[in-house]
């Protein structure tokens, strides 16, 4: 966990008071809604469909006991119970009374939360690995260059009017689980063949309207340099990007009109005029900010303790469980927990404010006080001792967060869709729902292996559908909700878009087409093992398209 210091404070206070004045104004008329829009968008307020949504930042997908605990409180005191996680580690809240909003934001202040540029033209939350810290695979921690970029961009003067949002992800590990390469920058944090540590850097990722797949700029930048040339892409950003058309103000369609090699150019010149001034990151600097992070005191433990390997051998379902919720964790005798936020039925990433409270109960007991945000809106406990897996898989099953198919074909992810979105041309929450029961049988999303299904509700992608290994876009003909339909997308080190599988279908034929191409797979895989993935690699999507246009 990262500790605030006194400036962080002040800062996050400071602005607190500065939007109490805001609210004030606009509630009394003496500020329009147009002229109050620019504020509240900077502090991570929008107005929806039925009311005005609240987006807070947890930095990096990190959290304390205690931050859950107010998250909690804010979805019993001035929502309706619950809350939503996204894929790029906020919470949004969507029933919060304007008025409301400067207490909301007082009581996230005094746990270290905010909502500062969650929204708006701005350099967005930095995300990062939800396994960061813990991950066996991992070069280091990662979240300490999320923080050094998070106190640099937060409220940048340069930075915070940009032609349009900006997102970057980091990640230190060789498997990504952060979805780099669809960010405005990506990062990867690895050792180059003299074994030092530094970046690979990719700009021009995202998805939306136009979707592309990050180019990376610079194979290797030294860590001195992480700064500066963060920056140096900010601005030629800033001087180039569009601002007189927002559907082509994005980075990535300047990297692609410019060509990478040509932005790569301009970055590099920018660079050099920089590089060896204030920007220069110093080890006492980072080594500054990596103090202020706390880490567990780990016992020295065995793994695979017997009572684990007890209950494994004699009860099925936590057997289930631990081998599709847990995985491996850097130090021996512990493990990292995945908590899926996709129960039958449920909304995918909704937690209520009772299951919020669990989680927090449970991380205080079994994971030093943390918690997790995963990209997929599930939650993790990322520090459990091995020992403690079966106590901790029962108080789970009892609150309805122990459901084993995290990866599987119902751990879906998807926007909130036209239930909430004023932007959405359809709903994405009942396909999902409806998707979820379809595939309850969890012996059958076993079989079928790792399969990622992805849900928008329009356009704009806020459900990674272009990434999905099954991508669902919704999209409005005559007032009518239809689908379209994606194969073979994926948001990993190997990430590519998804490839139309065909005209869009109507919103009652949607969970029917996907049970055709999950049977299709079934028929066409080569063996048990193969995953949809990779057979859609390989067959192509021809014989996908043939079954489900010869039915529909």
């Amino acid at each position: 966990m990262y500790i605030y210091d006194a400036f962080d404070r002040t800062l996050v206070n400071e602005r607190v008071a500065e939007f109490r004045d805001q609210v004030a104004r606009r509630l009394s008329g003496e500020l329009t809604e147009d002229e109050f829009k620019l504020l509240r968008l900077m502090n991570g307020i929008y107005l929806q469909l039925h009311a005005y949504m609240l987006r807070i930042a947890l930095p990096y997908g990190t959290l304390s006991s205690a931050q859950m605990r107010t998250l909690a409180h804010v979805a019993r005191r001035y929502d309706r119970g619950y809350g939503h996680f996204t894929t790029r580690q906020n919470i949004q809240f969507n029933w919060i009374k304007l008025s409301d909003m400067p207490d909301v934001l007082a009581d996230l202040a005094a746990v270290e939360l905010h909502a500062m540029q969650t929204s708006g033209n701005c350099v967005r939350n930095i995300t990062s690995d939800q396994w960061a810290g813990a991950a066996p695979d991992e070069v280091e921690d990662p979240r300490i260059w999320a923080e050094v970029l998070r106190q640099h961009s937060t409220l940048h003067p340069e930075f915070s009017f940009l032609p349009r949002k900006f997102k970057i992800a980091i990640t230190a590990s060789a498997h990504d689980r952060t979805a780099i390469k669809v960010h405005d920058i990506g990062l990867r944090l690895y050792r180059n063949e003299a074994g030092e540590a530094g970046f690979e850097v990719s700009v021009g990722g995202g998805l939306g309207r136009t979707p592309f797949i990050g180019k990376v700029i610079r194979p290797f930048l030294a860590k001195r340099d992480f700064l500066s040339y963060i920056e140096a892409i900010l601005r030629v950003y800033n001087q180039y990007g569009r601002r007189d058309n927002i559907y082509k103000a994005r980075i990535k369609i300047l990297v692609h009109e410019l060509g990478a090699e040509r932005f790569a150019k301009e970055v590099e010149a920018e660079w050099l005029t920089i590089k060896d001034g204030a920007l220069a990151l110093e080890p006492a600097v980072v080594a500054d900010v990596a103090a202020r992070f706390r880490y567990p005191d780990y016992e020295k433990l065995a793994d695979d303790p017997p009572e684990v390997a007890a209950l494994r051998r004699t009860d099925p379902r936590f057997a289930a469980w631990l081998g599709n919720s847990v995985a491996n964790h850097k130090v021996a005798g512990y493990a990292i927990v995945t908590l899926s936020l996709k129960p039958e039925g449920g909304p995918p990433g909704d937690a209520t404010a009772e299951q919020m409270d669990v989680v927090a109960d449970l991380a205080d007991r079994f994971s030093f006080g943390e918690i997790r945000v995963g990209h997929e809106q599930n939650l993790v406990l990322p520090h459990v001792a091995q020992r403690d897996l079966p106590e901790i898989w029962r108080a789970l099953d009892r609150d309805g967060l122990a459901t084993p198919n995290v990866g599987l074909v119902s751990d879906i992810i998807a926007c909130p869709g036209l239930d909430y979105c004023s932007l959405a041309n359809t709903r994405s929450i009942p396909v999902a729902q409806e998707l979820t029961r379809r595939f309850r049988n969890l012996d059958l999303a076993r079989d079928l292996g790792r399969l990622h299904i992805n849900i928008s509700g329009c356009i704009n992608a806020c459900g990674h559908h272009h990434v999905g290994h099954i991508g669902i876009l919704g999209v409005e003909k005559n007032g009518e909700e239809f689908y379209q339909i994606t194969l073979g997308g994926r948001a990993d080190e190997r990430a590519q878009l998804g490839e139309l599988l065909g005209p869009a279908v109507p919103y009652a034929q949607v969970a029917d087409v996907i049970e055709d191409i999950v049977a299709a797979y079934l028929e066409l895989r080569e063996r048990p093992d193969e995953l949809f993935i990779d057979t859609v690699a390989r067959v192509g999507i021809e014989p996908f398209k043939e079954r489900v246009y010869a039915v529909h």
